[in-house]
């Protein structure tokens, strides 16, 4: 990508892919046909729904809606193969939880890097609540391997991390529980499950950090709209931002306060961002955003806020590279167990960019500067859809060519990426 000077226009951004997999799992629950609207028809999105196919849930694709026929967790039954997950983290935990309260056989596995990724933190607490589940590696890696059991039991579970599927994976088991479950956290992460659960008639209360669910209440399907991902926006937000005479506009996206904080974080370093016509569609809070050239300066981003702001802490990195000053980064180590190890991956690509970035065992400090040339080359990003869309951003202000490496891999959350950019850079390359 050379001589790109702006960024503008109105921007599509697909279904939220944190809501996607849990609109369909959810309505698998259900007795009930779901019609999902805006669905993320992702690669990680697409290995939820064959999962669930595999355990005999009716699952279509009707012009750009999925319906779901819920048979309930009941009436699904034992897969004759291997439920492969591919590269989402999501699907693996959301399913184990699920899976731990049925009375059949199940192995979940996925590509290279899921199978790297830590299991522990899902398989000791199910462990606990009376699941037969075990892994590879001590139990601390998939593939996954669950057996039938005679009942969950409900239990008070005390995370040492904050961790959206962690406590999604709790809180959809203890829907099958003999009593009262109970998931509590050093710190707030994404709400999406419990808001979905209370739209569909859970009994369950939440706060961020302390959620309960109680077992026994039937779920009633409902028809729903997936908002557009934030945290694909984010790319573009960010763009937007960095590149002289820009201004876009961004529909429809996912506003949950327990994902925009991103956005905050972004007017605090100084951006010219404004979120429009508020509302709440199926319980969760939607908005317009339209985000300006901005003038940027470097700030502290500390541990409390990093469960909410984790998927777009590679393009928050962006955004410092082009702030006049210092942005550190602390507590973000969760970083080094997503897709690729995210610390790493960004601090090597991005120095070799030209960007005055200093890994730290948890973060980044990141030297900016507004007028900083990017450099050409050729880029890895390691299989990470967030890394390859990152580099993506960074390389528009660059002047040289500046490939990156299989690129493909932005299909596991947002394939339109390549279509959206080309469109809003006035069809400049």
């Amino acid at each position: 990508m050379s001589d790109i000077k702006c960024i503008n226009g109105q921007i599509k951004i697909p279904g939220d892919k944190s809501i996607s997999h849990r609109a369909a799992i959810i309505s698998a629950l259900t007795d009930d046909t779901v019609i999902i609207s805006n669905f993320l028809f992702s690669d990680d999105c697409i290995n939820t729904i064959e999962v669930l196919k595999k355990v005999g849930v009716d699952i279509k694709k009707i012009e750009d809606n999925l319906v779901v026929q819920g048979c309930g967790i009941e009436n699904f039954m034992e897969p004759d193969d291997v439920l492969y997950v591919g590269n989402s983290g999501t699907t693996i935990r959301l399913m184990c939880g699920i899976l731990s309260a049925t009375n059949f056989f199940s192995v979940l596995a996925g590509d290279k890097s899921i199978n790297s990724r830590p299991m522990s933190r899902i398989i000791d607490p199910l462990t606990c609540m009376g699941a037969k589940i075990a892994g590879r590696q001590h139990n601390t890696k998939a593939p996954v391997v669950i057996s039938g059991n005679n009942g969950l039991k409900g239990m008070v579970f005390k995370s040492g991390i904050s961790s959206a599927q962690v406590k999604s994976c709790l809180t959809l088991a203890g829907l099958y529980a003999d009593s009262v479950t109970e998931i509590i956290q050093p710190s707030i992460s994404r709400d999406h499950t419990e808001r979905m659960l209370e739209y569909f008639g859970a009994k369950i209360k939440y706060d961020g950090m302390h959620t309960t669910v109680f077992p026994d209440n039937k779920l009633k399907g409902k028809n729903l709209y997936i908002p557009g991902d934030i945290s694909s926006a984010a790319y573009f937000i960010v763009a937007g931002l960095i590149l002289k005479a820009s201004a876009v506009t961004i529909k429809n996206i996912g506003i949950n306060p327990t994902r925009s904080r991103f956005i905050e974080v972004l007017k605090e370093m100084g951006a010219d961002i404004e979120i429009k016509n508020p509302r709440m569609i199926n319980n969760e809070h939607v908005g317009d955003i339209e985000a300006r050239s901005s003038n940027l300066e470097g700030i502290k981003i500390q541990k409390d806020i990093i469960p909410n702001i984790i998927d777009e802490i590679p393009v928050l990195c962006v955004a410092a590279a082009f702030a006049e000053g210092s942005t550190v980064i602390s507590g973000a180590e969760e970083l080094r167990f997503k897709e690729s190890d995210r610390i790493k991956s960004v601090s090597e690509q991005f120095r070799n960019a030209g960007v005055n970035i200093q890994e730290k065992e948890d973060g980044f400090i990141i030297k900016g500067n507004s007028s900083l040339k990017i450099k050409g080359g050729s880029f890895e990003c390691f299989g990470d859809h967030r890394i390859a869309m990152s580099l993506a951003v960074l390389g528009l202000r660059s002047s040289e060519h500046f490939n990156i490496n299989n690129f493909e891999c932005v299909n596991t959350s947002f394939p339109s990426f390549k279509y959206e950019l080309k469109k809003a850079l006035g069809g400049k390359q």
